[in-house]
């Protein structure tokens, strides 16, 4: 069933706290640093899960089986911990298995994507139920600032949803189709970031680069931000092969403040698998690209995801993957098993692979990314980067490069949400990166 609400007052005689948890992607991320603040404005507080609160909220993931597991543990996690809690789940696996999470014990409220944005609402009327409903494909706005008090990098949302349906993906069906955030309300937020002191944004959507609103697109959005925050670094998110071209080289050169990193998933490095994956490229056309970003943006850290063990996936076929990304202008990988998921078309697939083949794999590119990486942490050692310093852990202080290398230096002084030219030193036996304030 679905129910809406209007804006409700807050009808309570005390104060009551909540817990905000985040699964999976950066999306989820960014999406729960927005709840936060509409809980905040209704007059809710949050609290650690240590002090017992009111409520606990989910935001889930469903991409994998593993998301799926993680739920249900922590779930359980909380009802071990928390005395009564009110638990909503929200977001992605809400939206693919609304019953099964309502069952599931004090799961109060099962929310979906459609009315994520009606969880302050929802939670003050107190009234249990399943809030799941068809997402539209209508441009949106947000309604909160995305800034995120406890992180100095904040995510900003432009976009959401997939019409790509790659067969091995469920996301289509639990984000909906491809829709885009209004331009003026982008614009309005991240002008907002950086009056704020924020010293890095991150452009976030579940398809990127297929952003288009008021006729613009996601370079104008790209540009815009540039131009408009100078003194702020702008970063790209994870976005599709085929949504991007060599304007961005052109960005990269003309302005500074634009990361240089691209997280740009190939999935497979065969073009069997590829097209059996629904993806819309050839290896060849992957390379080419990557080939000319290298060439053109020196000192661009380049990075993917890998799928091991989709059905009918060979020795033969990922050997193949493997030798590519070995030679291939790629700086580290993300190694992820293939899940099956139940409305992806790829579970109908024959050929399964075994268990103990994809594990098996699946540790050879993950020790191939560490020799890679390992390789782009030397080649940047002896060089002087701008470093953005995020918190202190251990006396020690860390940071990050344009490039999104991990940097750790030494100062009595507080580096906190800062920008500091350093030299790097890698150091082998920690195979850490040592900076050194210049």
């Amino acid at each position: 069933m679905s129910q809406h609400f209007d804006i409700l007052p807050v009808i309570m005689n005390q104060t009551k706290t909540f817990t905000m948890i985040s699964q999976g992607c950066r999306l989820n991320h960014a999406e729960s640093a927005v709840i936060r603040q509409a809980l905040n404005a209704k007059g809710l507080s949050e609290v650690g899960m240590e002090h017992d609160p009111d409520i606990v909220i989910v935001n889930t993931c469903t991409v994998t089986e593993n998301g799926d597991k993680d739920t249900i543990r922590l779930v359980r996690k909380i009802n071990r911990t928390c005395t009564q809690p009110a638990i909503a789940l929200v977001g992605c696996q809400s939206q693919m298995q609304s019953q099964q999470l309502s069952d599931l014990q004090n799961v109060k409220w099962v929310i979906g994507n459609a009315n994520k944005s009606q969880i302050a609402p929802i939670i003050l009327n107190e009234s249990k139920g399943i809030y799941v409903e068809k997402i539209a494909s209508t441009p949106f706005s947000q309604g909160y600032s995305s800034f995120d008090p406890s992180h100095c990098r904040v995510n900003l949302k432009i976009q959401d949803g997939c019409d790509f349906y790659c067969s091995f993906c469920v996301i289509p069906f639990a984000r909906g189709p491809a829709r885009s955030r209004d331009w003026d309300d982008i614009m309005a937020d991240a002008q907002g970031l950086c009056n704020m002191g924020v010293k890095e944004i991150v452009l976030t959507g579940i398809n990127l680069g297929t952003y288009a609103n008021q006729g613009h697109d996601f370079y104008d959005v790209l540009e815009a931000l540039l131009r408009q925050s100078p003194s702020t670094r702008i970063r790209i998110s994870s976005i599709e092969p085929t949504t991007v071209d060599t304007r961005l080289i052109e960005l990269w050169q003309t302005y500074p403040n634009f990361c240089r990193y691209l997280h740009l998933p190939i999935q497979s490095g065969n073009d069997t698998i590829l097209n059996k994956m629904r993806r819309r490229y050839t290896r060849s056309m992957y390379d080419d690209f990557i080939t000319e970003i290298k060439r053109a943006v020196p000192n661009i850290c380049i990075g993917t995801d890998v799928i091991v063990g989709f059905p009918g996936e060979t020795d033969g076929l990922f050997e193949d993957t493997y030798q590519y990304l070995s030679r291939a202008p790629i700086d580290y990988f993300h190694v992820f098993r293939y899940s099956e998921r139940t409305m992806a078309h790829s579970r109908k697939f024959p050929n399964s692979v075994p268990s103990a083949d994809i594990q098996s794999r699946s540790q050879r590119l993950r020790d191939l990314h560490t020799q890679k990486w390992q390789a782009f942490m030397k080649a940047q050692s002896n060089t002087i980067q701008t470093v953005l310093f995020e918190q202190k852990k251990k006396g020690v202080w860390v940071g990050k490069t344009q490039q999104f290398v991990p940097v750790y230096t030494t100062s009595d002084r507080s580096l906190k949400n800062t920008l500091h030219p350093v030299k790097l030193v890698y150091e082998p036996s920690t195979l850490q990166m040592i900076g050194e304030l210049v």
